[in-house]
């Protein structure tokens, strides 16, 4: 909760901080960078350093965690909390990294706002982003408690026992850890961390969903090749793609995220597009496992049939489930597959059953079109849950 003497301070010099925050996040990244090179090297993903998209991010967390406490003084944001806490987590950040953080975020503040930063307007920042911050630390404190690794660093050596080429570009990866012991189970929709050492030295993390049901003694992740163009090529998938063999060994976090499959008996509405659709698998592999009787209505929309990874797998999962239906958008090649449909996905023109809970995943644009269609149509806002493959440039949605 904000204090009595922070909020009328907050409320008062949000709009002069959110305008200038792009620009604090900006020179706080410079400055952490500079003093600790290693951050960028071994724990930032450097693509997203190089577009400006984390820069975004907090930017965009801070801002929102602040508007919010303005909004609703005796609520916490644990939405927005859960969704970086479980990303934080797959890290393996630790507490006495939010020192560090704050100490070069309110420089970067001091440097951009110069003489309108007032000790009483430090102090009321200063306690936003203790609260912040501190939510934060208790979050992942319980994640890392119920994780079966020591400690929130642990890296567990995985090897590749099968490469499979999905589509012409994403590629899946079944992991096998080395010490002997069966993977650890996880949730349906959750994510792994895999850190791999590139040519420059450097060891880079990216996030992959998990795209088989958890209780199997190995994991499947898959990997979409992110090229070049007009954004840098994917330093992670990159290298997968090209050097990554049976029998090689990568290093694998505990399972996280936020996204999870809830199991009850409710309706279902997985939403998907491109390498989206792999945490939609997990749910689906997981419902088929169960003999769940639940209505599911799965929706994926991708460019073509070939670029629609584990398209058979997807068919035949649907097919297991005896109240499960399949609506399919192609933007080009919709004729050459039975009942599929030309164009981008259209979830307002499905008759939805009421009461339902959907989870989506894909491109930012196509997620917010489908959660407002579902907003449009009287589905409630905590009812939508979605995964964001990046940074979440849509901090504040429920």
């Amino acid at each position: 909760m904000l204090s009595e003497q922070s909020a009328p301070v907050i409320r008062a010099t949000l709009s002069a901080v959110g305008a200038a925050i792009g620009e604090i996040a900006e020179r706080f990244y410079g400055r952490l960078f500079d003093e600790h090179p290693e951050l960028l090297r071994d724990l930032f993903n450097r693509g997203n350093q190089a577009n400006g998209e984390q820069q975004k991010a907090l930017a965009g967390s801070i801002a929102a965690f602040a508007g919010m406490l303005l909004e609703d003084p005796t609520a916490r944001p644990d939405a927005m909390l859960g969704r970086i806490a479980h990303k934080h987590a797959s890290l393996g950040i630790a507490p006495d990294q939010y020192e560090l953080v704050r100490r070069h975020l309110f420089a970067a503040i001091g440097d951009v706002l110069g003489d309108a930063v007032t000790a009483e307007m430090a102090a009321a920042w200063d306690e936003v982003y203790w609260l912040m911050a501190n939510a934060l630390i208790a979050v992942e404190s319980r994640l890392y408690r119920a994780s079966e690794r020591a400690g929130g660093q642990a890296w567990r050596p995985s090897e590749i026992t099968e490469r499979r080429e999905e589509t012409a570009d994403t590629v899946s990866f079944t992991l096998r850890p080395t010490d002997g012991r069966p993977a650890e189970s996880f949730r349906p929709g959750q994510y792994v961390s895999v850190r791999v050492p590139l040519a420059d030295g450097a060891r880079q993390i990216r996030q992959y969903s998990l795209s088989r049901a958890p209780g199997g003694p190995q994991w499947r992740i898959t990997v979409k090749h992110v090229r070049g163009g007009a954004a840098p090529e994917g330093e992670v998938s990159s290298w997968l793609h090209r050097h990554a063999r049976v029998g090689d060994v990568l290093d694998v976090s505990a399972p996280f995220g936020d996204l999870a499959l809830v199991d009850g008996e409710g309706p279902l509405l997985l939403v998907s597009a491109g390498i989206g659709g792999t945490p939609m698998l997990s749910m689906l592999d997981h419902l088929a496992a169960q003999g769940a009787g639940r209505a599911v209505t799965v929706v994926h929309a991708d460019r073509s049939p070939a670029a629609h990874a584990h398209r058979e797998e997807q068919l035949r999962l649907v097919g297991a489930l005896p109240n499960a239906a399949l609506h399919l958008w192609y933007e080009e090649g919709a004729e050459r597959v039975p009942g599929a449909s030309a164009g981008r996905a259209d979830v307002g023109a499905l008759d939805l059953p009421e009461g339902l809970t959907a989870y989506l995943c894909g491109p930012l644009p196509f997620m917010r079109a489908v959660r407002g269609d579902l907003l449009r149509a009287g589905v409630p806002a905590r009812s939508v849950h979605y995964e964001v493959f990046g940074p979440d440039l849509w901090l504040g949605h429920a």
